[in-house]
């Protein structure tokens, strides 16, 4: 017979004498709305409205949680229907489905298991596990249910209590899509400015993408101080579509200055086809010294997230393409780094930077205490490798003595898999009602302290950091 599927309903709270008002904590919050303020999923699912493909489209292929592990367990990307950089179907939607099904037990004690059975039970109506017997029951179970008109993605939008969610955008995207949805559902779905692209110069068709810039702020981007009132430009037009933010995924957290005559040359050395890995890492975090000038002109939230060796296999970049789950977090230095940026604008009034992390290890020894004195530095919430039961713990008890909980963003969800969302804010709430417990239950702090503070962590501190 096949295994039920029931997520339990004390699932992630502590166990023992705090559970009872770990649950009564998570009641309180569980139905607040989602600020789903930094997060990836594509506009054009949006814009158009239409009907999710089917299971293999909507929960396997585009998840790189989920295709990393079964890869790293010996599946072929192409059996997984990893689009090829070719164009080149590699496998039949139900075949993909299934080589995951039989595949279930990888997940055992992972967040995508957690995420996945609340998808599955509570979102999508399913009542068994995944497995090789169950695969086509289940696959056309999910196919009939997101065929039904309540299950659009506008539709969901209300039924998971999405109050407001932003997309991520390069600095070329023309925001024609926003624009098209703005007029159809009014200041629900956002962008966020990422010009990623355009400030590393060492990257494939970096002079493109910086031709590409100049002509939609109709700016001439041959010179360095046309690029940088091309990108002052771009940003204006994304705060005008209703932005918050920007975005910053840099390998360093290196913001030193570079002089105008030093950033001139490097730039037209970029032009010729001639920058140096040295010079274009330098401009690099030149320019996130300069997003900070601008954020601390227009308002926009700057938002940190450095640390990732992206692409580490070349082989599976060559044929797939990035994000394909071969992103690997290394050492990363904040203190000496964010010092130059910090320095001109961490006392700066309006200005404000969210630092995340996927090394752990720097939450007590740099960011809980830059956080813990800078006023325009918070904290984001754990990220990428540890959104996770654990990692979300530890993030609590290594910032919090040092930071606080109002030195933090509370929690946003950083996700590309659209159903995943309200399993992933379930999650943290959970997670800090059971950490909010036990500070009681420990005698320090108050239970009326705990539902404020549980109610704040969940909604009021990522609506103070990014809407004002």
């Amino acid at each position: 017979m096949p295994k039920a599927l029931q997520p339990h309903p004390d699932r992630a709270l502590p166990a023992g004498a705090a559970r009872d008002l770990a649950r009564r904590i998570h009641a309180s919050t569980k139905d607040l709305p989602l600020l789903c303020l930094h997060g990836h999923v594509d506009i054009g699912l949006f814009a158009a409205d239409a009907p999710f493909g089917n299971p293999a489209e909507l929960l396997v292929i585009p998840d790189h949680y989920v295709t990393r592990m079964l890869v790293s367990q010996g599946v072929s990307p192409d059996k997984l229907g990893l689009p090829r950089r070719s164009g080149a179907q590699t496998a039949d939607p139900r075949e993909v489905w299934r080589e995951f099904c039989a595949h279930w037990h990888l997940f055992r004690g992972t967040p995508s298991r957690y995420w996945l059975e609340h998808e599955f039970a509570e979102v999508l109506g399913l009542t068994v596990h995944p497995s090789a017997e169950t695969a086509d029951e289940l696959y056309d179970q999910i196919s009939a249910r997101i065929a039904e008109p309540d299950f659009r993605p506008r539709a969901l939008l209300d039924r998971f209590n999405i109050e407001l969610l932003s997309t991520t955008d390069a600095a070329t995207d023309d925001l024609a899509l926003h624009k098209q949805l703005d007029a159809e559902l009014p200041g629900r779905v956002i962008p966020t400015f990422r010009p990623d692209a355009v400030v590393h110069l060492d990257r494939p068709g970096w002079s493109q993408l910086a031709e590409q810039l100049g002509q939609l702020a109709d700016v001439d981007t041959s010179t360095y101080g046309g690029y940088l009132a091309a990108i002052r430009q771009r940003r204006q037009v994304f705060v005008q579509a209703g932005a918050r933010a920007t975005d910053h995924g840099h390998f360093s957290a290196a913001t030193t200055p570079l002089p105008d005559t030093e950033a001139e040359r490097i730039y037209a050395d970029a032009l010729k086809g001639q920058v140096s890995t040295e010079d274009a890492a330098a401009f690099a975090g030149h320019m996130l010294f300069q997003s900070a000038v601008m954020s601390a002109e227009d308002g926009l939230v700057m938002q940190l997230h450095p640390g990732v060796l992206r692409d580490h296999h070349p082989a599976i970049h060559g044929t797939y393409g990035a994000d394909q789950g071969h992103d690997i977090p290394v050492t990363t230095e904040f203190t000496r780094s964010l010092r130059p940026l910090l320095e001109q604008f961490g006392h700066a009034e309006g200005f404000r930077i969210v630092l995340f992390t996927v090394d752990e290890t720097t939450y007590s020894r740099e960011l809980a205490p830059l956080a813990g004195v800078y006023p325009a530095v918070r904290l984001g919430a754990p990220w990428w490798f540890l959104d996770s039961p654990g990692g979300m713990r530890r993030f609590r008890e290594l910032v919090t003595e040092t930071a606080g909980f109002y030195n933090t963003t509370g929690f946003v969800d950083d996700t590309r898999a659209y159903l995943s969302i309200p399993a992933r804010h379930d999650l943290a709430r959970r997670i800090d009602a059971g950490y909010l417990a036990d500070l009681v239950a420990q005698h320090r702090l108050d239970e009326d302290d705990a539902f404020e503070v549980a109610k704040d962590l969940a909604y009021n501190l990522a609506r103070d950091t990014y809407l004002g």
